[in-house]
């Protein structure tokens, strides 16, 4: 087992409107991509974010050696609640899931 950020490329996360978060997984080859895309559980990924797995969006790029995960957030931006108006915390929570 090893992490995905041990094989990605880059794992970054972004703010994707007030009501969506996105993390990209760049794989960086097309190798990197097939493992990725082959051990990365979708609906692992949604616990981790602690959403319900159909609330999730997954985007499996092979032209890009791009996964792309999207999930709601779970408050609106810029709301008082909010502490993380830019959703740049969240890559970590897929970077450190590990795959076979």
């Amino acid at each position: 087992m090893v992490e995905i950020g041990q094989i990605a490329e880059k794992v970054r996360s972004k703010n994707a409107g007030p009501f969506w978060l996105t993390v990209d997984v760049f794989c960086g080859s097309p190798e990197a991509y097939a493992r990725i895309v082959a051990g990365l559980d979708t609906a692992a990924v949604a616990r981790a974010f602690g959403v319900e797995p159909q609330a999730m969006k997954r985007f499996d790029i092979p032209d890009l050696n791009v996964v792309k995960l999207s999930v709601p957030r779970p408050v609106i931006q810029g709301t008082r609640a909010d502490r993380d108006m830019h959703g740049a915390g969240w890559a970590v929570l897929v970077e450190e899931m590990r795959i076979a």
